[in-house]
């Protein structure tokens, strides 16, 4: 799965990577966090060029009538995503860019209950978009509306398979037109997109346990644990 990522990029850095006028409003985060206002790229017919905004990381499909369902729609499998009531529609015509420079993952320890967290980033340091689903929910009492979204998952490349079963989904920088158009609607050719990241992009290192707290969103998240003080290894 995918419960942590960050996203410490500048506005005009994610316009010259993902093509966008006018630099989008962002600050750095270290420890993005379901149910949180997440950086997304989309297209609608209406707007066909895309565009930034927030959304609510955990999708709420439009027919749900809690939207407490989000917080169990933060993933979305790449391999049953056109057949899950939930997330086929999104699939269909409601595809998005998640915008994002690392994510964490947590690995078991043998003999401990406590989890190793790992940050895992591309190379080259730059930033990169998680394949995303979104959709727009009504609140059928108040008339409230959500943009909420969702990551995509596929299963580990080698990089990963130590740590974890499963990973999200980075997509190719040559996939993002197709993937973001709503008119384009090939399910075979879309979750051929949707395959392990090449591993030897990729690269991480352990963290400290401060990453564990959702409230904790500082640099001090994303330092290698060698270097992380003594006061947030123990956190």
């Amino acid at each position: 799965m995918c419960g942590r990522f960050s996203l410490n990029q500048t506005g005009d850095d994610l316009a010259n990577a993902f093509d966008l006028r006018p630099s989008p409003p962002v600050g750095p985060r270290y420890n993005i966090a379901p149910s949180q206002p997440i950086a997304t790229v989309v297209a609608t017919t209406e707007n066909p060029e895309p565009y930034f905004d927030f959304r609510l990381w955990g999708l709420i499909p439009s027919w749900a009538k809690d939207p407490a369902i989000g917080s169990r729609m933060i993933n979305a499998r790449a391999e049953t995503v056109v057949e899950k009531p939930s997330f086929r529609a999104a699939f269909k015509r409601r595809r998005c860019l998640i915008l994002a420079d690392g994510f964490y993952e947590w690995q078991a320890i043998s003999g401990s209950k406590t989890k190793q967290p790992h940050y895992i980033f591309l190379r080259d340091r730059q930033p990169f978009a998680f394949a995303g689903l979104w959709e727009h929910w009504s609140d059928p009492t108040s008339g409230g509306e959500l943009q909420t979204c969702t990551i995509l998952t596929t299963t580990p490349n080698e990089l990963m398979e130590p740590i974890h079963n499963r990973m999200p989904v980075i997509l190719a920088p040559d996939d993002y037109a197709a993937w973001l158009d709503p008119d384009y609607y090939q399910p075979q050719a879309l979750q051929d997109m949707l395959r392990p990241y090449d591993d030897a992009a990729m690269d991480r290192y352990p963290v400290s346990t401060v990453v564990n707290k959702p409230q904790n969103d500082s640099p001090d998240c994303i330092e290698p644990l060698d270097t992380a003080s003594d006061e947030l290894v123990k956190a």
